[in-house]
Formats: C-alpha cells, sequence, structure tokens
C-alpha cells in the first residue's frame, strides 16, 4: 500500500509543483506535458534551477526533439558537467516525436536512470502508455494543461490565484488585493500567459502612480481591466513591433480617447519594447563570443513568452539591430520627457506617437545592398 501511495506522489499538477518545488524533486525521467506554454517554460525554468542545486546559472543540455538522436541525449545524461553542480541533466523540447522514435531506449532509461536526469516535454500527456506509468512510478511527471470544467478547473484556478499573487510580488514588484485579482479572473480568460501579462501591466500602471511599494488594487483593475482596452492595448503593442503605424496609431487614439493615461499606454509599451533590445544584447553576446547567433534562444532570453516567441522573432526583423540596440535610450528619453516638459496630454500624445513611427517599417535604416 505504501508503494502505491508513493506512485500517486510522482505526478503532479504544473502549478502545484511551482508553488512547491522542494517536494517534488525531478530525478530520472520527468515528463513535462500539456498544451499550457507559459506554465510549460515556468515549470522547465523552476526544473533546471531545482536540477542544479539552485544554481540561476545552471545549464542543462538542451535538444529540439525532432533532431535528437538518443545516443546525443544518453551521452548528455551520463557525462558530469564541467560547469558547476547537479547531476547531468538534458532537455528534449517537442519531444512527441523522440518518444515515438526512441520509445524502447526510454523505457530502459526510465527503469534504471542512474544519476542522469532526462526532462521531454511534450504537447500532451502520455500517462497511460507505459513509458508513462513508468516515469510516474520511477521518476516524475508534471501536467501543465489548463482544464476547462468541474472540480479540476476550481483546483486549477486556485492554484493559479495563488502563484500569480506570489508572482506579483517576486517577478513584478507589486502586491495584488486577493478581490482585486478576482476580479482579474472575471474578467479574462483562464490562460496563466494572458493573466500574468495583464498583471505585469497593473503593476507598471499601480508604480506609475508613485508613493510606497505598488499596490493593486479594485480601482486599478476597474479602471484598466476589461473587454476590448486589453485587447487594443496588446493589438496596439503588436502593431508597433510589426512596424503597422497607422494600425497603432488608430489604436493608441482610442485608448486616449476612452481615458487611458499617456503615462500608463508608454508604460505597457515600453515594458515589451526593451524585451527588443535586451535580445539585440543576447544576440550580440554571442557573436562576442565566438557563438553563432540564435534568434529563438535570444528572445527566450529576453523573457518573451514562450507562446509569442514566433511574434516576437518576426517583430525583431522588423525593428532591425541598428533601432533595436537604441531602444534603451529612446525610452529612458520618453519616460522623462513624459514625466517632464510633455507631461500636458497633448505634448504626451505627441510623445508616444513620435515613439510609434520611429519603429515603423517605413522608418527603418536602409541596408546596405
Amino acid at each position: 500500500m505504501a508503494k502505491t501511495s508513493k506512485k500517486s506522489d510522482k505526478s503532479v499538477a504544473g502549478l502545484d509543483f511551482l508553488l512547491d518545488p522542494a517536494a517534488h524533486e525531478p530525478h530520472g525521467l520527468c515528463l513535462v506535458a500539456g498544451s499550457e506554454a507559459f506554465l510549460k517554460r515556468e515549470v522547465l525554468g523552476a526544473m533546471r534551477r531545482q536540477v542544479g542545486g539552485g544554481d540561476a546559472d545552471f545549464a542543462w543540455s538542451a535538444f529540439e526533439g525532432d533532431r535528437a538522436e538518443w545516443r546525443d541525449v544518453a551521452d548528455a545524461i551520463s557525462s558530469m558537467s564541467l560547469f558547476g553542480g547537479g547531476p547531468p541533466a538534458a532537455l528534449v523540447e517537442d519531444a512527441d516525436k523522440f518518444v515515438s522514435t526512441y520509445r524502447d531506449a526510454l523505457e530502459k532509461f526510465a527503469e534504471r536512470p542512474g544519476r542522469g536526469v532526462l526532462v521531454l516535454e511534450l504537447s500532451k500527456s502520455i500517462g497511460n502508455t507505459r513509458l508513462g506509468k513508468m516515469a510516474a512510478e520511477h521518476g516524475l511527471v508534471i501536467r501543465c494543461s489548463a482544464p476547462d470544467r468541474g472540480a479540476e478547473l476550481t483546483a486549477f484556478v486556485r492554484s493559479a490565484k495563488k502563484w500569480l499573487s506570489q508572482r506579483a510580488i517576486k517577478e513584478h514588484g507589486a502586491k495584488i488585493a486577493p478581490s482585486a485579482l478576482d476580479a482579474v479572473f472575471e474578467r479574462l480568460p483562464t490562460s496563466l500567459g494572458v493573466l500574468d501579462q495583464e498583471i505585469a501591466r497593473l503593476a507598471l500602471l499601480a508604480a506609475s502612480d508613485g508613493g510606497g511599494k505598488p499596490v493593486i488594487d479594485d480601482a486599478l483593475v476597474e479602471e484598466h481591466v476589461g473587454g476590448w482596452r486589453v485587447r487594443t492595448a496588446w493589438e496596439m503593442i503588436d502593431a508597433v513591433a510589426d512596424g503597422r503605424a497607422a494600425d497603432a496609431l488608430r489604436q493608441l487614439d482610442r485608448l486616449l480617447m476612452a481615458g487611458e493615461q499617456p503615462i500608463g499606454v508608454f508604460a505597457q509599451l515600453s515594458s515589451t519594447l526593451r524585451k527588443f533590445a535586451d535580445a539585440t544584447a543576447v544576440i550580440e553576446r554571442a557573436e562576442r563570443e565566438g557563438r553563432r547567433p540564435n534568434l529563438r534562444e535570444a528572445v527566450e532570453g529576453a523573457s518573451f513568452p514562450r507562446f509569442k516567441t514566433a511574434d516576437a522573432e518576426r517583430q525583431l526583423r522588423q525593428i532591425g539591430r541598428v533601432r533595436a540596440k537604441q531602444l534603451h535610450r529612446r525610452l529612458l528619453e520618453s519616460d522623462l520627457a513624459l514625466k517632464g516638459h510633455n507631461s500636458p496630454p497633448a505634448r504626451a500624445r505627441i510623445e508616444l506617437e513620435r515613439l510609434v513611427v520611429s519603429l515603423s517599417s517605413h522608418a527603418a535604416p536602409s541596408r546596405p545592398s
């Protein structure tokens, strides 16, 4: 009976893992499965830190599922790293095809893993298969899907609120009142990526009010979260990054006419644009170190949500290296202007419009032929 209880403990919901990683130590074969891309990204980040003994710089070997070969993965999980502590570990991303190809080898590893840790990221659960059951018995299975009904949805929402409340303080530097968080959930779809982005935006708005530590309260949610305003704000940011200045200016006009404050719009816009500057810095650092830059790694390293990486890659190409490198300075200038000589509404509007136009496709620097 004790053995059965131990088995059931090896399968855990993604949010429960994030709330208490220490209770679920990654070892042997670990499956991270489900359709919630944002949740999987956070789980994988927490697992990497845990495998590395809390070392934020610990790097496991990463493989693309469509290209990975078992001999290379097996070598990675049997060879001790030359950098830092922790057991030999590897991640296979988008591993559904990899599992189909190397199921026999994976089953053997799951039964006798040794010290190695192998993490497979899957688009759907394989819990009913022999490999899935072996991972639950000998390793760890983390479920990363959002239920859509019943008791499972109730439990998911309860855990999501607890985790997002903690994350608001740790990652976004703001406390969110429980009733305000309830209101956010009532107004937005139950998508962790969407909810986290909105809380990040609210934290920026709370910080722009000045005073002590930012607090997201009911009034802030009531004023800024709701229907078309939320959609329009994110659509405007996408239009800016895509270089579609005309669309972005129309959406900016709608937001300002509806009563949104320019400094609040700028806070949300600048938080995204800074990531493009950060991604460019990642690329240039790779070049200085003699490595071939990887655009996907650059945007992920700049903390773009996993479900936005494809869009971010396209948008970074549109912005271009020259403009992206200048973004930190350009955004600082706009921030100072909006808080200084361009703080009156009419001038603040012009400052935002200038920023939008400066990133348009028509304003892109000409490339040498």
